[in-house]
This record gives C-alpha cells, sequence and structure tokens, in this order.
C-alpha cells in the first residue's frame, strides 16, 4: 500500500464532544488540563519504548518479527481449507475474543450460512465457554471426521480449554482413529506447560505464543493470526496495519501521539473526574465483538488493587459494550440522563461495503414516506450523529473513532492502537497492565473446588472451608 493509500485509510480519533468547547467548562476537558500531563506523558511514553519487546511487551514486536511464522500460517491454513469443513477454535479470554473480533469485522456477516463456493473457507467456530449445552450444540452441527480444532492455550493448564481438548479428542479417537492428531492444532508456549508436551507426544502442528505475549495482547501472534487466515483474511494487511498504526505513534508528545492522547485523557477522567465506566459503542454490526475483546482489554490490564510500589490503589475504568443501534433503544436513556461517570466511545465506519436503499412507499404516512429514496448507510449514520448531538446536549463525554472502511489494514490499526493505549494508561496510573491476579485467584478456588491435588489447591480448599457459610435467611 503507497503512503498516500495508507494516510487516506488511517483510522481517526475525533476528541471533540470531550472538549470544553463542545462541553462547556462545567463537564468538558480544556486542553491546558492535558497539557498539564505533558511529562507525565513523556515519561510513559519513554517507559513503553524502553520495554519494548521485554517481559510481557513481546507484543510490540508482533507486526516486524513474524515472517516465517506468517508464511507457515497462509501455508497450513490452505492445507485446512483444502482437506475440512469446519474449523473450531477450542479457548478462553483472550484466545476467543480476539479470533471472534476479527472474523466477524472482516468477513460476511452470515459467514457460516454461505455456501461452500462463496464462503471459501471451512465453517467457523470459537467454543469460548464450558456450558455443557453449548458443547452438545456444536457436536450437533459438525461432523468430527472433517473438522480440525486449533487448542489456544498457552499453559496447558487452563481446565475450561483442557477440558474441552479432553473431550474432542476422545471423540476423534473413536470417530477416526489412526490420525486423529491430524485433526488438532496446538496453539501453545513454545516449552512449557501441558499443552506443549501433549503436543510432542501426540506430534500434533504446533504454533507458539510467544512466552512475552499475554492472552489479551495476542491477537497479532497466531493466535488470532491462523483462524484468520483459515478463513481468507489478509493477515499481512492486519499487521501493516499496525504498523502503520506503531508509525504514527513515535512520539512521547501528547497532541501527535493519538494513542498517547487517548491514555492521558482516560486517565484524566478516571483519576480527576470520576469518569469510571467506559461505553464502547460500534455503530457497525461488523465491529460488535471489537467492544467484547476491548472490554477485557480494558478491565483485566487496568483494573488493580496496588501500584508497582505495593500502595492501594484499586483503580480502573469498568467497560461496557454497547452496539448503536440496538442500545439507543436499551442503554441510551440512561447514558443521557442518567450519572455522569461514563466517557462513551463511539466506533463508526466512513464507507460500509455495501450499500441499501430504502424504496419509497407509505406515502399516505409522512413520518415513515420521508424515509424512502435514502439508504440504511444514511439512517444508520444519522442515528449516530442524532445519539451524539443528544449526549452533548446532556453534558456527557463521547468521542468518536472512525474507521474510512472495515478492513483487514484498519482492524490491524485499531487492535494495535487500544493495546498501545492500554499500556500508556498503565504507566500513568503505575501498575502492572500485564498481570491479572484477580483472575488468578479464581481460577485456583475453581479448580480448588474441583480437587486439584496440587498443593496449592489443596491449601485453597482448606481455606474455602473456612469462609463464612450461606445463612439460610438470606436465601429468598
Amino acid at each position: 500500500m503507497k503512503k498516500a493509500e495508507q494516510q487516506a485509510n488511517h483510522i481517526t480519533i475525533d476528541i471533540n464532544n470531550l472538549m470544553a468547547e463542545a462541553l462547556g467548562d462545567r463537564y468538558g476537558l480544556c486542553a491546558e488540563q492535558i497539557d498539564a500531563y505533558a511529562a507525565a506523558a513523556a515519561r510513559a511514553f519513554e517507559a513503553v519504548q524502553s520495554h519494548r519487546g521485554q517481559g510481557f511487551m513481546g507484543w510490540t514486536e508482533l507486526p516486524y518479527n513474524q515472517d516465517d511464522i506468517v508464511a507457515d500460517i497462509l501455508a497450513t491454513a490452505a492445507d485446512i481449507r483444502a482437506s475440512f469443513d469446519a474449523f473450531v477454535v477450542l479457548g478462553i479470554g483472550g484466545s476467543a475474543l480476539g479470533p471472534i473480533a476479527v472474523q466477524q469485522a472482516l468477513n460476511h456477516l452470515r459467514y457460516n450460512e454461505l455456501p461452500d463456493d462463496r464462503r471459501g473457507g471451512p465453517r467457523f467456530y470459537v467454543e469460548d465457554n464450558i456450558d455443557p449445552e453449548r458443547m452438545a450444540a456444536l457436536l450437533d452441527v459438525i461432523d468430527i471426521k472433517k473438522t480440525c480444532f486449533n487448542v489456544i492455550t498457552k499453559s496447558g493448564a487452563t481446565a475450561e480449554t483442557m477440558s474441552q481438548y479432553l473431550i474432542i479428542s476422545d471423540l476423534l479417537k473413536k470417530a477416526v482413529g489412526d490420525g486423529w492428531q491430524k485433526h488438532i492444532i496446538a496453539t501453545t508456549d513454545s516449552e512449557k506447560g501441558n499443552r506443549i508436551k501433549l503436543a510432542r507426544q501426540e506430534g500434533f502442528k504446533r504454533f507458539v505464543i510467544p512466552a512475552s505475549v499475554g492472552g489479551r495482547f495476542s491477537e497479532l501472534s497466531p493466535v488470532g493470526l491462523l483462524p484468520a487466515a483459515v478463513c481468507g483474511i489478509d493477515i499481512q494487511a492486519m499487521l501493516d496495519g499496525a504498523k502503520a498504526m506503531d508509525a504514527r505513534c513515535t512520539s512521547g508528545d501528547v497532541w501527535t501521539n493519538p494513542a498517547l492522547n487517548q491514555a492521558v485523557i482516560q486517565h484524566l477522567l478516571m483519576e480527576d473526574m470520576g469518569v469510571n465506566i467506559h461505553v464502547m459503542m460500534p455503530y457497525a454490526d461488523s465491529l460488535k465483538y471489537m467492544a467484547d475483546w476491548f472490554c477485557q482489554l480494558w478491565a483485566e490490564s487496568l483494573g488493580k488493587n496496588v501500584t508497582r510500589k505495593g500502595m492501594a490503589v484499586n483503580c480502573g475504568q469498568t467497560p461496557v459494550k454497547s452496539l448503536g443501534v440496538t442500545d439507543q433503544h436499551s442503554q441510551l436513556q440512561l447514558y443521557t440522563e442518567g450519572p455522569y461517570d461514563k466517557v462513551i466511545t463511539f466506533l463508526t465506519v466512513g464507507d460500509f461495503r455495501t450499500e441499501t436503499p430504502i424504496p419509497h412507499g407509505c406515502e399516505a404516512f409522512p413520518d415513515v414516506a420521508f424515509l424512502g429514496g435514502k439508504t440504511l448507510n444514511q439512517l444508520l449514520k444519522a442515528e449516530y450523529q442524532g445519539t451524539a448531538y443528544a449526549l452533548l446536549r446532556a453534558g456527557r463525554m463521547n468521542q468518536t473513532i472512525v474507521l474510512p472502511q472495515v478492513n483487514a489494514h484498519t482492524i490491524g490499526q485499531l487492535l494495535y492502537f487500544f493495546e498501545l493505549v492500554t499500556a500508556y494508561t498503565g504507566e500513568l496510573l503505575d501498575i502492572d497492565a500485564f498481570n491479572q491476579p484477580g483472575v488468578e485467584e479464581s481460577k485456583i478456588a475453581s479448580y480448588a473446588v474441583l480437587g486439584n491435588p496440587a498443593e496449592k489447591y489443596q491449601k485453597k480448599q482448606q481455606e474455602m472451608a473456612r469462609a463464612p457459610g450461606r445463612l439460610p435467611r438470606y436465601i429468598l
């Protein structure tokens, strides 16, 4: 893509409806407030830059260091498309939300329902929950003999994913017999954990999750690239989009680095203005699950109870997913007239991939007839504009991220943008944005309930036994 084409394909972040010029001094930010963070922002930028590729910041290098991996993924994806009717991801959290979001964004919204000759790849499923009815339902709609399963777990100890693996491998052995291993691809750590040991033992095709890349930052690794490639998505364009965003974020200046600017704004809202809820509201069905992916990234990274120095903070901003126009009719009333504790981020699209005209009709009803001759594209844009205005009029903060088009390049930009924003915000909050001790506590307690024999789970079981019991008077 030529430079001029890249610039025309840049996503933009419009913060006008956060600022005092639009909202007034009472509810809006002023440029001077952002300027006051210049030194802190520069330090946050330098901290992220200095740790690129280190610790759990390997995600910063994914757009640059995967040429051989991409070639392997593309070859494997071609084999899968030629050999299987369905492709199933077994994973949870970052191993699932990213692949779902990218698939929804970049392929036909009814991808699985298309005839084979129009779909161009196997039907695609992501099993990111362990509801027993859900697994049974999956098995009702796939032919296991014609299905490839991508088991994604870095540790190989994720109970949800490994329980699914045990079910599927047992079924494959019974249905396929010799060669059942060809139906499984393992995406896991290169050296550590049960999954890599199993993969080597059984001879599964393997892809590596770099040790320096955490789950919620892994969509641009084989975690997300393989499922995308299997479904015909241009993964090199996604990586190029991430590079393009990285190139826009090479300055410690809060007004020239869009991700740094956004991090400062969100930090200001959280710490100085009590804005503790972040509503992500796409105005495009293709971007619906980007809100889900963002929610994990934002919540798991920034919801922390201590700083790096061990000081109590209990920080974070609660992310909420919403969908325009659907949730105009379910949530907007709260956003316009409820507490002043929310910021709304709209995800909008410049040019949709199709245009749907609205025919003339109902001429006897002027409040309907005016729609004739317009398009659903125009109506959707008008609904977004109306919602943004209603929020502005009510003194409610909102901003808009615009994708000129939804394509692999802009989605790569969007993913990398939010990852950078998260990293910078973590630095401003002085927290570890890459751990998740609260999640780990839940895992340990769950495994203790199930009787994991390891010592730490046995100790947790004993601890849980000492917890206050449930009083009958409070069960109604």
